[in-house]
């Protein structure tokens, strides 16, 4: 059960989700990154009906006693308010920013609003480029909509009717057609006109019934679904991990629908409908919205305009040691190496990956695959490697949420380039962001790591805020070679001076290095923790931190998503402060500072302060010896905790309000940080 002194996970997660509709709607930002956010916006809505409140209902449909099940039903309750309040906040929003973009000369238009030329236009690229994509599913007496239409994606219910009888037919969208189509101007104006692709079909509708059907009327409703995408492996000892994992996939597509999302104006006993051909009972899973479904798609919209319609780039930086030197390796021999992405260039880490894949000295490369990019570089220089006889050794997690497919079919390619493929610890997620080389020098073998916060993957380091260190560090490298020995030997643990290693020791480091701040101000010294982390949740660790504040230990937060605890709550947590900063970079690094009476302990970490990531994953929380990075890890912090233009106080009302300036001057973090290691570079 949930203690009272704690806010619900589900709950906490539709705050940090508003805040990302804030930056849509502030009009600070230019109005093209505004519209993506809504983009950005949606997307997380759809995983969190498809993850967070499936399992709620998983939940309320097991045998709990009494209580237990009322407090699921009063989550519950409060999970639909909230997310009906936060889509009619959505459509607010997004009508606003319509009206905006007119005055840029950006038009997203209706079929009622194209002029006589316009329309002949789109009648004819109907024809050629999206009639040959579309064929309706007729809504019969004996149909289950279910088992015939697929998850989050984008339908019209078209309502057909002819004297006193009605048919009913769903076309879904194509997602093989543009998400938005750019209409031509009437005349030879400088306006851009765009129709969502909904919005062109349902304009061109009499070409696909026409010629089949004669009727009075037809009208068209968007509505699209979602999918519990939770689902367990069988424990049968016969069957391999992969063929479980891909009977899990396929039993995804079929799961139990969770949630109907539907245009408003649809008529209700068109609504009822729905839900009776798509087993939808709970009518708390019905929600109302706006015309258009896929908003996520939003994410994409390519400016038409001027270049301040849009965020300034800020070119990734180059790292001066590295381009110095002759090799990655030979810089990373001059000390330890942090890189800030996606403030530095991502490619140093692909770039190590090739070196060592060319060099004849190295012997054996290791790493941790969690996520990458479809076609990725590091992915094709492993292969490189192994192609050069040297020992590789790719451990993939194939488990990870919504890239199974994509893991599945790596690891065949890796196994069929002569990779030696690892498949984890049965029962945990290997989340851990690793990577070894072993090289030969006249000394003899020598080993280089890269320890990360986030994924190794090309696309992502462009647009999350992660740090990697590259370390020749003696400890350090045989330790995280040793979590890959564990990877394959989960019986052999590994001896541990450096690195906390999930699901090892980091959850009794944590309450080690708390419960020593606690000791320190008990004895009337200075406690202070700072850390910035995606979450907490964990009742452990979040009752330690409250006993922290009661002994007058600073705890300073930096959440970006799901925080349990209360803050700034008298005789509880009034010592401990929460901000959450939401930009145009996702919030993903994950860093501990434990001041220890003015000699501060500084980790970064692959772990959020989760139940799951502290039991259930294999992570890696890493110490930082550099001075110099140390120091710098810090700073950022430092920066961070100051951040009055994108930061929002997370506390016991969750009412995301705006960190205030008050007389100082604006501090906007991730552009600070971008000027500060631009500094630091030079």
């Amino acid at each position: 059960m949930i203690s009272q002194d704690l806010i619900a996970k589900e709950l906490s997660w539709l705050s940090f989700n508003e805040r990302v509709l804030q930056e849509a709607a502030d009009t600070n930002n230019p109005i093209i990154e505004r519209v993506r956010f809504l983009g950005i916006y949606s997307s997380n809505q759809d995983e969190f009906f498809k993850v967070r409140v499936a399992d709620v209902r998983r939940r309320s449909m097991e045998k709990l006693g009494a209580e237990e099940d009322a407090e699921v039903r009063r989550l519950l309750t409060k999970i639909q308010q909230k997310v009906v309040s936060l889509s009619r906040q959505f459509d607010h929003i997004y009508s606003e920013l319509v009206a905006e973009l007119q005055i840029k000369k950006i038009f997203f238009i209706e079929g009622v609003d194209l002029s006589e030329k316009q329309s002949r236009w789109l009648d004819v690229y109907f024809e050629e480029k999206i009639l040959r994509h579309i064929v309706p599913i007729w809504v019969q007496d004996n149909i289950q909509l279910d088992r015939h239409l697929e998850a989050e994606v984008t339908y019209l219910v078209v309502e057909i009717k002819s004297g006193k009888e009605t048919q009913y037919a769903i076309i879904d969208v194509p997602s093989r057609i543009p998400r938005f189509i750019n209409i031509p101007p009437d005349r030879g104006h400088a306006r851009n006109y765009f129709m969502v692709a909904d919005e062109v079909i349902r304009h061109c509708l009499d070409q696909i019934f026409k010629p089949f059907l004669d009727y009075d009327t037809l009208d068209a409703w968007s509505m699209k679904f979602s999918r519990d995408s939770e689902f367990k492996l069988d424990e049968d000892l016969d069957t391999s991990i992969i063929e479980k994992l891909a009977e899990g996939i396929k039993s995804r597509r079929t799961a139990e629908p969770m949630r109907l999302s539907y245009d408003k104006k649809m008529p209700g006993e068109l609504v009822q409908l729905l839900c009776d051909k798509l087993s939808i009972e709970d009518l708390d899973s019905v929600i109302a919205g706006g015309r258009y479904r896929n908003f996520r798609d939003f994410i994409s919209f390519e400016n038409p305009g001027r270049a301040h319609l849009e965020f300034p780039p800020l070119p990734a930086m180059r790292y001066p040691r590295f381009d110095k030197a002759r090799n990655v390796f030979e810089a990373i021999d001059e000390g330890d190496i942090l890189l800030c992405y996606p403030y530095h260039r991502f490619s140093y880490f692909t770039e190590f990956v090739r070196q060592a894949a060319a060099d004849p000295d190295v012997i054996d490369i290791k790493v941790n695959i969690y996520r990458v990019a479809s076609k990725s570089r590091v992915v094709e220089s492993l292969i490189d490697a192994a192609r050069n006889n040297k020992k590789v050794t790719v451990n993939v997690e194939i488990r990870a949420r919504f890239d199974e497919e994509h893991n599945l079919e790596m690891t065949e390619t890796l196994a069929e380039s002569n990779v030696k493929v690892t498949l984890g610890i049965p029962g945990l997620k290997v989340h851990s962001k690793l990577c070894v080389v072993t090289r030969n020098t006249p000394e003899g073998p020598k080993q280089y790591a890269v320890i990360a916060t986030g994924n190794f993957n090309e696309n992502t380091a462009k647009i999350y805020t992660d740090f990697s260190l590259f370390t020749a560090h003696k400890g350090l490298c045989s330790e995280a070679d040793s979590v890959f020995r564990f990877l394959e030997e989960s019986y052999k643990q590994p001896k541990l001076k450096h690195l906390w290693v999930s699901p090892i020791n980091t959850r009794e480091k944590i309450i080690e290095y708390i419960n020593r701040e606690i000791e320190i101000a008990r004895n009337g010294g200075k406690g202070k923790i700072t850390a910035k982390l995606n979450n907490i949740v964990d009742q452990e660790i979040s009752e330690l931190l409250y006993t922290a504040s009661r002994a007058g230990v600073d705890v300073q937060l930096i959440v970006r998503s799901m925080c349990e605890i209360m803050a700034g709550v008298k005789t509880l947590s009034e010592n401990i402060r929460i901000t959450s900063i939401v930009d145009r970079f996702l919030e993903h690094t994950r860093v501990l500072v434990f001041h220890n009476q003015g000699e501060p302990e500084v980790f970064i970490s692959s772990a959020d302060w989760m139940t799951r990531n502290l039991d259930y994953r294999v992570e890696v929380t890493c110490p930082i010896y550099d001075p110099d990075i140390k120091s710098r890890l810090i700073d950022i912090l430092d920066i961070q905790l100051a951040d009055n233009q994108k930061a929002r106080i997370v506390d016991s009302q969750q009412a995301n309000k705006y960190v205030s300036r008050g007389n100082k001057r604006k501090r906007r973090s991730q552009e600070e940080i971008y000027k500060y290691l631009k500094m630091w570079n030079q």
